[in-house]
């Protein structure tokens, strides 16, 4: 079996058609019970039950859990833990989005180490070990694949919670293109704006070091050549392929690296009004990157330098031509660029502002950020 060679603690099997690896991949680790976190969207694809079929040939039984929502909350946690009690499942697989990778990330916490997933919430919090997890991503964005992190939502407060601990990096992850062809237009276009921005965020933050400048970089380039071609020929397996692994290593890049002001807006447009994660990152993106030129050009210019490549419209390569790429970008995805047409009202932009200023990633930000600043970015994209 061919492992990819990324300096990660999860094994990465890449290429189509190896989702059918998932049995043999898993045939030595001695679990005997797998547990299959989807969504009702996947399920009705037939995934999880090719996944149970391939698990069964090496006698594993199975079931699947598909009880979460988009921006899994802590409620689904608690009726996937119920659900896992039931089982006892000494596996756990997530097959789909970032929503069932993060979901089950969330239930390991809890069915493991018991309490409720907010007694998780920041880094290392875990004392007991955790089952073993393979994550199956079905689209290219979040990179959860390779995070220790379950972003979870408070069920009550709306707060994003990040959940992190080595205990919760999958043991496995099965990047298989094929499985990313059946997504819908839009989430493709939504998860891929995403993938973009962490290669795009994890480039400047704080917390970046050598490692993860190569792993931004590498992203990047993949990501910036396939999306167009992904958006204009959505069966073009090479490039979905391309677009799969450009989400795993901006992944990585997350994980040795951190995110920033993009995420930090983005978060509190999505639980005040629904706006879906990718398309809040697309409205805000390039306004954080003219706000972050400032003090990070020289690394907005080398994206804009690797970008041009296969971009002939960037031609000055700075902050300025890169703003622009991801504005046209967007614009080719059918995505909003303001956020006055998706419904969000000029009074309470200071609201937005309080609640962004709040969000952790805020904090790893290059140039520091505080609340009249977040409002400044709001008002620029209304």
């Amino acid at each position: 079996m061919d492992f990819l060679n990324l300096d990660c603690p999860t094994n990465i099997l890449f290429g189509a058609q190896t989702f059918e690896q998932l049995g043999d991949a898993v045939a030595d680790w001695g679990c005997q019970r797998a547990m299959i976190v989807s969504d009702p969207g996947i399920v009705a694809l037939g995934y999880p039950d090719t996944a149970s079929q391939l698990l069964n040939t090496q006698g594993i039984e199975t079931t699947v859990y598909t009880g979460i929502h988009e921006n899994p909350s802590s409620e689904d946690v608690v009726t996937g833990v119920q659900a896992a009690q039931q089982f006892q499942p000494d596996l756990l697989i997530g097959l789909g989005g970032g929503s069932s990778m993060d979901c089950a990330k969330g239930m390991n916490f809890v069915y493991t180490n018991g309490g409720a997933i907010q007694d998780y919430w920041g880094i290392g919090k875990a004392t007991k070990e955790m089952l073993p997890m393979v994550a199956i991503p079905t689209t290219a964005g979040t990179g959860s694949e390779t995070q220790s992190f379950a972003l979870i939502s408070d069920a009550e407060t709306h707060v994003k919670m990040a959940c992190g601990d080595k205990k919760a990096t999958c043991r496995l992850a099965i990047l298989d293109p094929i499985l990313t062809v059946t997504q819908p237009a839009r989430l493709t276009a939504l998860t891929g704006i995403d993938a973009i921005a962490h290669a795009i965020e994890t480039m400047v933050t704080t917390k970046r070091n050598e490692k993860s400048l190569e792993y931004s970089q590498r992203a990047w380039k993949l990501l910036a050549k396939n999306f167009p071609l992904v958006l204009q020929d959505p069966e073009n397996l090479d490039a979905r392929g391309g677009m799969q692994l450009g989400a795993c290593l901006a992944g990585i890049a997350i994980e040795n690296s951190m995110l920033g002001a993009t995420h930090a807006l983005a978060n509190p447009l999505t639980a005040h009004y629904g706006i879906v994660h990718g398309q809040a990152i697309a409205t805000m993106l390039p306004h954080v990157i003219r706000f972050n030129a400032e003090s990070m050009e020289q690394d907005y210019s080398q994206l804009a330098s690797l970008a041009a490549e296969n971009a002939p419209s960037i031609s000055n390569h700075d902050s300025e031509q890169l703003a622009g790429f991801i504005s046209d970008l967007v614009q080719q995805a059918g995505l909003a660029l303001d956020l006055s047409s998706q419904g969000v009202e000029v009074d309470k932009l200071e609201q937005l502002a309080a609640d962004a200023d709040k969000q952790w990633t805020k904090q790893f930000n290059p140039r520091t950020v505080e609340s009249e600043d977040l409002l400044k970015l709001y008002e620029q994209a209304f």
